[in-house]
């Protein structure tokens, strides 16, 4: 597409996507269930492979079904609209407003933790989310130019308090004491179940990984942009992301850690001080506006797409090559989630909900239909990368099944309500065959 997204635009979509609220909110609550840094550290580790056998496995997707759209796109054409309808559902309610208003929760507790700001509960991470749908609803050159320089800043930022983080520890005479709180035993054994739970988590913070390939109809030269977007940014994140948390996790003693949300505050202020916290939650605000901002722009792409293809309501079709009602309607549900969940349940739903998605998506790459495409590059690591992630998702999302049944119960209720959806738009009028 001439004139189209280049790969520095896209990856930067990715990479603002990744980085926000999951990075400096995650690590907290993990670390409270697991007990050690080592085991919260090792699982933001797994989590990475996991997403970059996720980028490889989509990127490889997208060479064979272009288009807008994502995993609706991807499960309408390989498999059946029914399946494409509820990815499309799913990203409506746990891809995108769920993570909007999770993003607007961290900004928040930054922002109300570390910075005197006389606001009424609710009122910044309303502005915020409102804002960027104000940005992107207006004209999408401007929305990207803003988040390209944004996300420059924010990178810039959390890689300078990594450098100096690392310093001040390996400088420091002493160290935070090393004791584990939580433990399942005396032993101090970690459980499997509390482990999965903890990667339901972090793949949440990695979810970005595959947000270029939503807007991959308006990407420049998409065969060639979108796996470099997709590969490189989800490496980069991958790095930042484990790098950070060690410095996160071995800044202060686990028990100032252990379930707080603003776990990144805490730990500039335990290095540097107050001023130093401040400095970074700055940052921070940063990196979760950014991320809101994102998820405004990429979502309702895929709404717009589903509307084209008569499964939502035709008003939601983007007109002038901008979907504004899809990007109002994606306002109005964060807004609304926004100030009815907690931030720990979102968490666990949208990673729980996701991780089904994605893993469904991954295993259109088996049918022969999608593996026989003679015009599209092979893909990589064929079958170990896609099985690697199709098995590693799955399997974290049954054992969270059996730790947090309430939480995973909503998401398996949120698709039940989109196969009834779907049942009641058919009864309507006939869908588009994809």
């Amino acid at each position: 597409m001439k004139g189209g997204i280049r790969t520095r635009s896209a990856a930067a979509l990715v990479a603002a996507n990744m980085i926000g609220a999951g990075v400096f909110t995650t690590s907290g609550f993990a670390l409270a269930d697991l007990g050690h840094r080592e085991a919260v550290l090792l699982a933001w580790l797994i989590g990475g492979v996991i997403a970059l056998c996720g980028a490889l496995s989509y990127a490889g997707l997208a060479s064979r079904i272009p288009g807008n759209g994502g995993e609706y796109l991807f499960l309408s054409r390989a498999l059946h609209p029914l399946v494409g309808f509820l990815a499309g559902w799913v990203s409506l309610f746990a891809g995108f407003t769920a993570p909007i208003a999770v993003a607007a929760h961290g900004l928040e507790a930054y922002v109300s933790a570390s910075i005197d700001v006389a606001l009424p509960p609710g009122v910044l991470g309303a502005i915020a989310i409102v804002a960027c749908g104000l940005a992107h609803g207006i004209e999408r050159g401007a929305g990207l130019r803003i988040q390209e320089f944004a996300v420059a800043v924010k990178i810039v930022a959390i890689l300078l308090f990594i450098v100096l983080g690392a310093g001040v520890m390996l400088a420091s005479s002493g160290s935070p004491p090393l004791e584990a709180v939580g433990s399942d035993s005396a032993s101090g054994a970690v459980s499997l179940s509390a482990f999965a739970v903890t990667l339901v988590w972090i793949s949440f913070a990695y979810s970005g990984w595959n947000a270029a390939v939503y807007v991959a109809g308006e990407l420049e030269a998409p065969n060639r942009t979108l796996p470099r977007a997709l590969i490189l940014a989800t490496l980069g994140v991958m790095g930042v992301y484990v790098a950070l948390n060690a410095v996160f996790l071995w800044s202060a003693p686990v028990a100032a850690l252990s379930g707080k949300a603003e776990i990144g505050a805490i730990a500039a202020e335990a290095l540097a001080g107050a001023w130093a916290r401040s400095l970074l939650s700055g940052v921070v605000a940063l990196g979760l506006v950014t991320s809101i901002s994102a998820m405004v722009m990429v979502g309702p792409r895929v709404y717009a797409q589903m509307a084209s293809d008569g499964l939502f309501p035709e008003g939601l079709v983007a007109r002038h090559a901008l979907p504004r009602r899809a990007i109002a309607l994606q306002v109005g549900l964060a807004l609304a989630a926004f100030f009815v969940a907690e931030l720990r349940d979102l968490l666990l739903y949208v990673g729980f909900l996701l991780g089904l998605s994605a893993a469904t998506t991954v295993a259109c790459l088996f049918l022969p239909s999608i593996r026989s495409s003679a015009s599209a590059p092979a893909i990589p690591g064929m079958p170990w990368v896609p099985g690697l992630f199709i098995v590693a998702t799955l399997g974290a999302a049954g054992l969270t099944l059996l730790r947090e049944p309430l939480q995973a119960g909503v998401g398996l209720a949120t698709l039940a309500a989109g196969a009834l959806f779907y049942r009641v738009q058919r009864l309507r009028g006939p869908a588009a065959e994809t």
